[in-house]
């Protein structure tokens, strides 16, 4: 079978895009995990259908690199308007459903993607780090030199620490300097670190806020090792967010063709 596909990327998590609107496509957990695959398939953190929806835009359908289908993508939500926009299906604003609900996305005029996220009503504080929803199950721990922290070695065994090991959660390491908020994450699914994770930004910048070290009172700029991203977001009482909305680039890289071997 010939398989047509796109490329996007969002501050270095990539993605692979498939037009399934007619939904004849349906791939098994193999052949996902074989296109995502960096040497074998085209090398992506992620896999992602988009399907025609009665009553809205699209349908956004999510598939981690291990070919599992997952829980919201915030870097895979801005790509995948970016995309839409690419096949006409819409203008520079968007409204789509994904597995976590609804969600509103508009492209700016500098062509950055901004993506509503869903509210925050619980932030669950542990010893040493929170945990929260932000659309995929976040953990959030503060560190210093984040930029030299094993964040495999930690983030792994944090994943498969009892606590999660049955659902996995994704793991985040934060350091505030003067400029920006330093985030690097562990991803379940891939089970390696990402270059960004748009749901771990959200979730670190929304902590970074209970911390007190966002770096505006209502907005936090954060860095990834792949790039820039803006969390925006607004508070009532202490743990409860709404109004979330994350914004940065959502790059088409390619459009190609592969052979995939028919299960």
């Amino acid at each position: 079978m010939r398989l047509e596909f796109y490329k996007y990327q969002g501050t270095g998590n990539d993605f692979i895009l498939i037009d399934n609107r007619k939904r004849n496509l349906s791939l098994s957990t193999e052949q996902i995990a074989f296109l995502c695959h960096r040497r074998f398939g085209v090398g992506a953190d992620g896999l992602m259908l988009l399907e025609a929806e009665p009553g809205i835009d699209f349908k956004m359908v999510y598939f981690n690199s291990d070919g599992h289908e997952s829980s919201m993508c915030g870097n895979g939500g801005r790509c995948i308007t970016a995309f839409a926009r690419l096949l006409g299906v819409i203008g520079n604003k968007a409204c789509f459903l994904a597995i976590d609900g609804i969600h509103d996305a508009v492209i700016n005029e500098d062509e950055s993607v901004s993506l509503k996220m869903q509210d925050v009503k619980h932030v669950e504080l542990g010893e040493g780090f929170y945990f929260l929803n932000t659309g995929s199950p976040h953990y959030v721990a503060k560190v210093e030199n984040v930029m030299a922290y094993d964040v495999v070695g930690h983030g792994r065994r944090i994943r498969n620490s009892e606590a999660y090991a049955a659902d996995g959660t994704n793991v985040n390491f934060i350091e505030k300097t003067d400029e920006a908020l330093l985030v690097r994450t562990y991803e379940r699914g891939v089970e390696d670190e990402t270059l960004s994770c748009g749901t771990g930004v959200t979730a670190s910048a929304l902590v970074a806020a209970l911390q007190g070290i966002s770096t505006e009172k209502n907005k936090c700029l954060v860095k990834t090792p792949g790039g820039t991203l803006e969390v925006s977001f607004d508070k009532v009482l202490e743990h409860n967010f709404y109004n979330i909305w994350l914004k940065g680039p959502a790059q088409f890289v390619y459009k190609g063709e592969i052979s995939l071997k028919e299960d």
